[in-house]
């Protein structure tokens, strides 16, 4: 799941920087998530969270709906970018910041693709591992046992917008060099994985505020 709207009137790329919350359309967009996942009608055993406070503040809706506390893994978290701090169409005017564009492959201006990958994938099979070992330590128990909130169910893990874009395109076996207007991932929005004999498969994409997002700004991220 990704965040919702974060108040950002001044437009700023913010990427890692603290202080920037949900504004309150972003609430009610987290809440639409959290809405859509409990029409699922399978229990969340887990609400895993980026450390950044609009991921902490989208996480909560789906942490309430489940009577879950809210976790934090660092490797959920919004790639580092040089022009973080900065208004970005400023910044690209700039001459000085020229050579932090030379490589969109990699790219030059922060964190490797490859390394968004790298901890994404560990932190989505980290949480199939998990319901594995709850899948199995409840057979173990009780034969007998029926299902129950720790014995299945799915983990939300609610991240940004370029490390679940990487994650879909690792998953896709797609080329990480894309345009970042084309991206299918908007704010609030849900991308479910399962995990068949070992390997990762997309199952589907929902965006449960897109009706809210009409009257959004989505500026800020890398």
């Amino acid at each position: 799941m990704r965040h919702g709207e974060v108040h950002n009137p001044d437009g700023i790329l913010y990427g890692r920087m603290p202080g920037f919350h949900l504004s309150e359309l972003g609430r009610r967009m987290a809440q639409a998530a959290a809405d859509d996942l409990v029409a699922r009608h399978r229990p969340a055993t887990a609400v895993i969270a980026s450390p950044l406070q609009r991921t902490q503040e989208s996480a909560a809706p789906v942490a309430a709906a489940f009577g879950r506390e809210i976790e934090t893994d660092a490797r959920l978290i919004e790639p580092s970018n040089h022009f973080e701090g900065t208004v970005m169409s400023h910044a690209l005017r700039n001459p000085v910041n020229w050579p932090w564009l030379i490589n969109p492959l990699r790219p030059s201006w922060g964190e490797a693709y490859r390394s968004i990958e790298q901890r994404m994938l560990a932190a989505v099979n980290g949480a199939f591992d998990r319901l594995d070992a709850q899948q199995s330590d409840a057979r173990q128990s009780d034969a007998q046992r029926p299902d129950t909130e720790d014995a299945g169910g799915d983990i939300a893990l609610v991240s940004h917008q370029l490390p679940i874009w990487v994650a879909h395109l690792s998953v896709a076996g797609e080329r990480f060099v894309h345009d970042p207007r084309d991206r299918r991932c908007s704010l609030s929005s849900i991308t479910t994985f399962e995990r068949h004999d070992g390997r990762l498969v997309e199952i589907a994409y929902s965006d449960p505020a897109a009706v809210l997002a009409v009257d959004s700004t989505d500026v800020g991220a890398v």
